[in-house]
């Protein structure tokens, strides 16, 4: 597997393999520059990511159309977790007509969303600032939550989203493979981890969640009189 490593080639990815045009470039671009910008006021992310913005921010969330090319549904995608904007800001603005909802509990991250979104023009954006625990239960296409939460509680909290043909994207790190077998044999799924383009060691874990298993049904016999 060959791991992007450097900014140019990042962007050749881009354009070459993920056949992103014109105007989705210059929407990313623009986006890179509003994150420099803001990074400057509120930490949105690590400083010491910044010279490499464009595979660790922009490719490693854009690959996620990348993994899921053959299976990836239309309809609305649903990013818990947002933060600086990652994957949801690159994935709307790859997919600037599908619906997508970014969801966070910190209010300037969603106040930082939405002005990004704005400046962005992404007409296709839905800024949510709450807990995942409160959102309103409402099904969803495609969920993605990039280093949110351990896949056990991530399942538990976001469950009631998805149906069996949604498709979840979540970008892991090394520990992808260890969190899917950790995760509950109480669950149905069909989730497999897929190796990431931007670190050799990192994993995405993707798939359809089928749902719970029925507990077991036990039989008590009723004891009649001696």
């Amino acid at each position: 597997m060959t791991v992007i490593a450097d900014e140019a080639a990042a962007q050749d990815w881009l354009r070459q393999t993920l056949a992103v045009d014109g105007g989705g470039m210059a929407r990313l671009t623009a986006l890179v520059g509003l994150l420099l910008d803001e990074n400057q006021r509120q930490n949105l992310v690590a400083r010491g990511t910044l010279p490499h913005v464009w595979v660790r921010h922009i490719v490693d969330s854009a690959q996620l159309l990348h993994v899921s090319r053959e299976t990836l549904p239309p309809g609305d995608w649903l990013d818990l977790g947002t933060g600086a904007g990652f994957p949801g800001l690159v994935i709307a603005a790859l997919e600037p007509h599908r619906p997508v909802t970014l969801v966070d509990s910190r209010r300037l991250r969603t106040e930082w969303l939405q002005r990004a979104a704005d400046a962005l023009n992404l007409r296709n954006v839905r800024v949510v600032l709450s807990r995942v625990e409160d959102l309103p239960s409402d099904q969803h296409a495609v969920i993605s939550a990039r280093a949110f939460a351990p896949l056990d509680k991530l399942v538990t909290l976001s469950a009631r989203f998805s149906t069996p043909d949604t498709l979840w994207l979540l970008p892991k790190g090394a520990g992808a493979a260890q969190e899917l077998q950790m995760l509950p044999e109480s669950w149905n799924h069909l989730f497999h981890v897929e190796h990431s383009l931007t670190d050799a060691h990192a994993g995405i874990i993707t798939g359809r969640l089928l749902g719970q298993k029925a507990p077991p049904a036990h039989v008590f016999r009723q004891r009649g009189p001696k």
